[in-house]
């Protein structure tokens, strides 16, 4: 029993020791420098402001959106303090947390009087200054540590490979995009039983460009200190590198942080209900067939215009030609008394299309309704007085009614039915020049239309079906075209 109660007892020691080292090894100082140059009192504003910064780096350690980079400042020139805190890349914010609140505590017992100081642990590094690095590539001071051990390896080879292997990785970090964690690892294979683990980190605020400067030139620093060992760290205050033969950082952390995020959900289509999806359908289908009728109705429309449009000169033509039969229709009673009531007499013999007939020579009154022209109008209005009222223009009339009249007169004179009677150019020049001459009576002038009794000679045609008659007119009697049956 008192043996079970030993070995009890025995089995806590362990433990407390184990976690007592751990915590040892994680808060284990790898470097720090003070600057005390220029110092502080406890009691001065610069102290004051220096607590209040390493304090709010201490609370912001336990955020979980940071990616492990904190910074802040507090005060005024020149008691003005700048102060931040960086995480190795792998390591979880619990960790990550317990390393900065330690780290705020150490560095004012290691460095109790300097304005500036940076002290560097596995896990994390905290730096603060009177002067503002943000942002800033800081190259100095640097330092550096390495593992005794030498490789068993081939030595050129195995410093090409870490040389490779580290400026992977320096080009990764410097890849990553703003606000990110400027943090890469890399495996190189050397042979069936060993691999070389590099690490490569810099500070957030660092543009790409100064992040790749800033570790190029910790990395040049390797062959000096470092050739052909095993393993070996250079640290400067923006950027550090790192390489060993065993694996120290937590791989399965980094390939959980290297996954991309998952793609955005689709987006979510609500099913339609029976109800409206029929209701749309049905709003489909009206819609289409509204659309065709409209389309047909439009196009009979059209159509329509067009035919009709087509129609309508065709019957034009057909009046016409109606009218020009007509006009060559005569009453019965006319062709009675051109051929004395189809006289045997008067018959001249036998057609294709009936009996031919003489006619005797008639007087007919054709009684036209003709539309008046100018020669015409002006003939009439000279003979009945001269009417100088309805043949001068109303804005001529502030004229010579004597120039008027002679002009019409020797117009007449031009226009004359013979053209014997009509006076030469030289004559009309004479008559328009001078007033001593008496201008001769105008006769009526050709194509003078007006209602008159025609002489005519008619050729009447009778058939067992149809009695026509035709009867040739023209104004002056100059032209006839005589119409003969077909």
């Amino acid at each position: 029993m008192n043996s079970l109660k030993f070995y009890c007892i025995l089995l806590s020691l362990l433990n407390i020791a184990i976690i007592i080292l751990a915590q040892d090894d994680a808060t284990n100082v790898v470097y720090h420098n003070c600057e005390n140059a220029t110092t502080s009192t406890m009691n001065s504003t610069y102290r004051v402001n220096l607590n209040l910064v390493l304090s709010s780096l201490a609370s912001n350690a336990t955020r979980n959106n940071i990616n492990g980079f904190y910074n802040t400042s507090f005060g005024q020139n020149p008691d003005q303090v700048y102060g931040l805190f960086i995480c190795r890349g792998d390591v979880s914010n619990t960790a990550c947390q317990n390393c900065v609140t330690f780290a705020t505590k150490d560095v004012v017992q290691r460095c109790p009087i300097g304005i500036a100081s940076i002290i560097l642990y596995d896990e994390c590094h905290l730096r603060y200054s009177n002067s503002n690095f943000f942002s800033k590539v800081d190259q100095n001071p640097f330092w550096y540590m390495w593992n005794a051990q030498n490789t068993t390896y081939e030595p050129q080879r195995f410093n090409n490979l870490v040389a490779t292997s580290v400026n992977d990785c320096a080009t990764q970090a410097a890849s990553a995009p703003p606000g990110a964690k400027k943090f890469a690892v890399n495996q190189t294979y050397i042979d069936g039983f060993q691999n070389i683990y590099s690490l490569a980190q810099c500070t957030p605020d660092l543009s790409s460009s100064d992040c790749k400067k800033c570790l190029s030139t910790v990395i040049s620093r390797l062959p000096i200190c470092c050739s052909s060992k095993i393993g070996a760290r250079v640290y400067a205050p923006s950027c550090y590198i790192r390489y060993e033969i065993d694996e120290f950082y937590d791989a399965t952390a980094v390939a959980a942080e290297s996954v991309p995020p998952p793609p955005p959900l689709p987006p979510v289509t609500l099913p339609v209900p029976e109800g409206k999806y029929n209701t749309v359908i049905i709003i489909i289908i009206l819609s289409a067939v509204i659309s065709v009728i409209a389309i047909l109705i439009i196009s009979f429309y059209t159509i329509s215009r067009k035919r009709k449009s087509r129609e309508e000169v065709k019957s034009g033509s057909v009046d016409d030609a109606i009218t020009r039969t007509e006009s060559l229709q005569y009453n019965l009673e006319i062709i009675h008394l051109a051929t004395d009531n189809f006289s045997e007499v008067n018959k001249l013999g036998q057609g294709g299309f009936g009996s031919v007939y003489k006619v005797q020579s008639i007087k007919i009154f054709v009684n036209e309704e003709e539309e008046e022209d100018l020669l015409t109008y002006t003939w009439e209005n000279w003979n009945s007085g001269p009417n100088l009222h309805k043949l001068i223009d109303p804005t001529l009339r502030a004229g010579s009614r004597n120039e008027m009249l002679r002009c019409i007169h020797v117009g007449l004179l031009c226009v004359q039915e013979n053209a014997l009677d009509r006076p030469n150019m030289a004559s009309v020049a004479v008559m328009l020049s001078t007033y001593s001459i008496t201008l001769p009576v105008p006769q009526k002038p050709p194509f003078f239309g007006h209602s008159s009794l025609t002489e005519t000679t008619s050729s009447l045609t009778e058939s067992d079906q149809s009695r026509s008659a035709s009867v040739p007119f023209s104004h002056n009697e100059a032209s006839i075209s005589e119409l003969r049956p077909r």
